[in-house]
C-alpha cells in the first residue's frame, strides 16, 4: 500500500515513526519524540498523533502515555484498548 502523507515535516516524521512500531507493541509519546530527534517534543508528538488523517493506516493507537496509560484516541479508549489487544493476540497466535 503506497500512502502519501500530507502534513508538516514534523507531523510526517511522527507518522513515519508510528509506522515503525511493530504490530502488538506500543511506544510512549516521549520515546517517539526521541526516535525522531526531538526528545523534548512529546506534547507535539501527541498533537501530531491526534492530527493523523489516516488513523486506520498509520497506527496512532500504538502511542501511549509515559506511565503506560492509554491516552486520547479519536475513536475512544475502549476501541484503542480493543485494537491493541487484538494485535497482541495476532502475534501470539
Amino acid at each position: 500500500l503506497h500512502v502519501v502523507m500530507i502534513g508538516t515535516d514534523f507531523q510526517v516524521r511522527v507518522w513515519e515513526a508510528l509506522l515503525r512500531i511493530p504490530m502488538g507493541k506500543a511506544r510512549t509519546y516521549s520515546s517517539i519524540a526521541a526516535s525522531i530527534g526531538a526528545p523534548s517534543a512529546s506534547r507535539a508528538v501527541g498533537a501530531a498523533n491526534g492530527a493523523n488523517p489516516l488513523s486506520f493506516v498509520v497506527p496512532c493507537h500504538r502511542a501511549i502515555g509515559k506511565s503506560g496509560d492509554l491516552t486520547g484516541y479519536h475513536w475512544g479508549l475502549t476501541r484503542k484498548r480493543a485494537i491493541l489487544g487484538w494485535e497482541a493476540e495476532q502475534i501470539s497466535s
